[in-house]
């Protein structure tokens, strides 16, 4: 069955599942603080936004699964998730809605940005549009679950070898795609740099 399966995938049982949505969700932290600096210097770093904004794509994907999961488990009355009761309703009814519809925008218009070489329009507003409300219902999400990282510093949960291969398989991911499409990110930036007069050849 499918869901024996992904049991032995996040072996660890609930709070196994809570340190691979916590170590995750710190990775992004950290590729957010890259991808919002580039920001600041998108005319001359559109490259490495374009870049890491690929490398995060499996990244969040396994972010999603992880606290996708946990409201599987619970609504199918997993005894572990069940004890340890549901997500705040706030996150459930409004948070985690909104940072999968935002996250399904900001990734897919990236990539559209990329495959048709856009630097203006209405695909470039809704990409930043879309990422300001990500980023906001991401941090929401990350600040209710961090103040639940000391307690699971104090327990030792089977299966850390297997979370940590997921991350780093989801970063190895992230980093094929972002150098296949380099080339991309690449034409992309030097007709924005020509277009504002940056190009010095």
């Amino acid at each position: 069955m499918i869901v024996s399966r992904l049991k032995r995938l996040f072996v660890g049982g609930s709070a196994g599942n809570e340190q691979l949505t916590l170590a995750v969700a710190a990775l992004l932290i950290v590729l957010l603080a890259v991808e919002g600096a580039t920001i600041l210097q998108i005319g001359s770093l559109l490259t490495v936004h374009a870049f890491v904004g690929m490398l995060l794509i499996p990244v969040v994907i396994l972010k999603l699964g992880s606290t996708g999961w946990r409201l599987l488990r619970y609504y199918q009355h997993g005894e572990e998730y069940v004890l340890r009761g549901p997500p705040h309703i706030a996150l459930r009814m409004v948070v985690a809605p909104v940072l999968v519809l935002s996250t399904l925008v900001v990734f897919g218009t990236g990539v559209a940005l990329l495959a048709l070489d856009q630097r203006h329009g209405t695909l470039v507003g809704l990409h930043k549009a879309s990422f300001l409300v990500w980023v906001a219902a991401f941090g929401l999400h990350v600040l209710v679950h961090l103040f639940e990282l000391p307690r699971l510093r104090r327990v030792r949960i089977p299966g850390a070898v297997l979370r940590l291969a997921l991350v780093t398989a989801s970063v190895a991911a992230g980093l094929v795609l972002a150098m296949e499409t380099l080339p991309a990110a690449d034409r992309l930036q030097d007709h924005a740099t020509g277009h504002v007069g940056f190009d010095e050849r």
